[in-house]
């Protein structure tokens, strides 16, 4: 670890040291008042977050091989275990904080048998589309929750649609001046992003609200504050969770891992893509789970590579982990010597800020393009949204997984499936949509099938050769399976498939397989599938089975 920090610091030049740290003093402006607010949605002592981005932000430094990724608090995380463990203790107890400090315990243990196992891929397994959905929902339940501190209300419910209602309910007894000084809040922020988007605004409106608070004496006007805020550095601990707590934790955790995977992968993937770098995904699951024990050692939460923060760290100049160092050096400075004005910040001005990152977390632009280039993915996308928003994060990324998955077992099992035929004009074999009446020319038929033979969709492979046959306009002699997009058989599709070799053989209709590739051809040698066929109705070539195929046709009208 030593050996990967020093290593991260010794690259480059005094211009590039100098770029990173400037840049890492940037990020710390920008990102200290966001991760009070993450502290805020987990339901966590605002001085957590700041430990969030010490020792677990230095592990991933010291482990992991992305230049760019930013490992630290991330709303999506926390909204994802502070909703499942609301129920099991009073957020912000200490037993709320042994649940929450265990669950980022079991995180590191899942990620590092993930990194033993190779499991970098797992986060393949959620495609853009229901992620897309997945961030849009986190982020409408982040902004309804975030909704009552920008308002001076308390919520009771934890539900988000039921929040929701509940905050129609409370409107009237909202506090004036938390929900003018929200609005004001938000005015800023947002015309921040759009002219300033890589100043620290945030930071200044931080400062301003505390000097504000502690002038005018907000709280004696009815501003609630987030209190007392215990500097130092933290404690180094066991989190000491009972058995049945830590079994009722398996799913929480489990749910993280996903989110942390597939978030983590992906934000590493972009930048590494952008710059032109490698990048590997064991390595940095390993350096998320060291940040993740680091993170429960340290009695904070669950932490994951934020696809926010590091967006930040590049705009602000960051090529290498040098800038998250002196961001976590930064953070160090402010825990030994600036928690007491923290004290003074108003909780609406927290609420206010957390919820102009959950508003961004819902890309607009994406789920416009989504719908316009595929609708079918988009109602995806707004099915995992709503599940989000209506039932709760952690049922809202299975739901995100098993959508990911059916829509890929769905185009396998509804694959493409056409006829070639001879185009008038080149006289190439062109494709064209299975219907009735269709074939190659008289007596021959060569027939596209577009996937993987199994279970689920043989059927489809054998109820379209029945039917060409049945429906061809002159009586089938042979019949030329294009293999191309075919690498593999199951046991259930050989079986049908020599089924439909003897039906054809009967019926005196010769069927030749073309394009058949070594995966393929070993699939049929161990299922008898070439033995049934024929050696010889095997080609590796298109064009050679449809020469024999029109070769035999001739001889058997002679």
């Amino acid at each position: 670890m030593l050996k990967n920090l020093f290593r991260w610091w010794g690259q480059g030049d005094r211009a590039s040291t100098a770029r990173d740290s400037l840049a890492g003093l940037s990020l710390a402006c920008m990102n200290i008042p966001q991760v009070l607010g993450y502290a805020r949605i987990a339901g966590m002592p605002a001085v957590t977050g700041l430990y969030t981005v010490l020792l677990p932000l230095v592990a991933f430094a010291g482990v992991g091989s992305s230049r760019h990724l930013v490992v630290a608090a991330d709303s999506a995380t926390a909204a994802i275990f502070s909703s499942a463990l609301a129920r099991m203790a009073p957020p912000g107890s200490a037993h709320y904080m042994a649940l929450v400090s265990m669950v980022a315990l079991l995180s590191a243990g899942f990620l590092l048998a993930a990194r033993l196992f190779r499991l970098g891929f797992l986060a393949d397994f959620l495609s853009r589309t229901v992620l897309v959905g997945f961030m849009a929902g986190v982020g409408l339940q982040v902004g309804i929750a975030m909704t009552y501190d920008m308002l001076g209300l308390q919520a009771t419910a934890h539900n988000p649609f039921l929040q929701f209602v509940e905050l129609l309910k409370a409107l009237p007894h909202l506090a004036p001046l938390s929900a003018a000084i929200s609005l004001v809040m938000c005015l800023f922020l947002y015309a921040g992003e759009k002219f300033a988007p890589h100043k620290p605004l945030a930071l200044v409106l931080v400062a301003g609200s505390i000097f504000a608070s502690w002038a005018m004496g907000l709280e004696a006007r009815g501003v609630a504050l987030v209190g007392p805020l215990s500097g130092g550095l933290p404690s180094l601990h066991f989190p000491r969770v009972g058995w049945n707590d830590m079994l009722s934790l398996l799913p929480v955790a489990t749910s993280c891992v996903f989110v942390i995977i597939a978030q983590s992968a992906a934000t590493s993937r972009t930048y590494a893509y952008k710059f032109q770098e490698d990048v590997d995904a064991n390595r940095d699951i390993l350096g998320l789970s060291a940040a993740n024990a680091m993170a429960a050692l340290s009695g904070t939460f669950t932490v994951n590579g934020s696809p926010t923060q590091t967006a930040m760290a590049v705009q602000a100049g960051a090529r290498s982990q040098k800038a998250q160092l002196v961001f976590a050096c930064v953070t160090l400075v402010v825990l030994l010597f600036l928690t007491g004005p923290l004290h003074y910040l108003p909780r609406c001005v927290l609420g206010a800020i957390v919820f102009s990152v959950a508003m961004g977390m819902i890309d607009l632009r994406a789920l416009w393009r989504i719908r316009q280039e595929s609708p079918g993915e988009f109602g995806l996308a707004l099915i995992t949204a709503t599940t989000v928003v209506g039932v709760g994060v952690e049922q809202g990324i299975l739901v995100a997984i098993a959508l990911s998955l059916f829509r890929h077992v769905r185009h396998s099992y509804e694959p493409h499936t056409m006829v070639l035929q001879e185009d008038a004009q080149t006289k190439l074999l062109e494709a064209s949509p299975v219907k009735a009446g269709v074939e190659t020319e008289p007596g021959l038929i060569v027939y596209r099938f577009c996937a993987d033979l199994f279970y689920a969709n043989c059927n489809r492979f054998a109820d379209d050769i029945r039917f060409l046959i049945k429906t061809a306009p002159t009586p089938v002699r042979c019949i030329v399976v294009d293999a191309s997009a075919i690498t593999d058989i199951d046991y259930s599709a050989a079986s049908l498939l020599r089924t439909v070799l003897q039906e054809l053989q009967a019926k005196s209709v010769l069927i030749a397989f073309g394009r058949v590739n070594p995966f393929l051809r070993a699939d049929m040698d161990r299922h008898r599938i070439s033995a049934v066929l024929g050696e010889s109705n095997i080609y590796a070539q298109l064009h050679t089975a449809v020469a024999a195929a029109r070769s035999h046709a001739r001889c058997e009208k002679a």
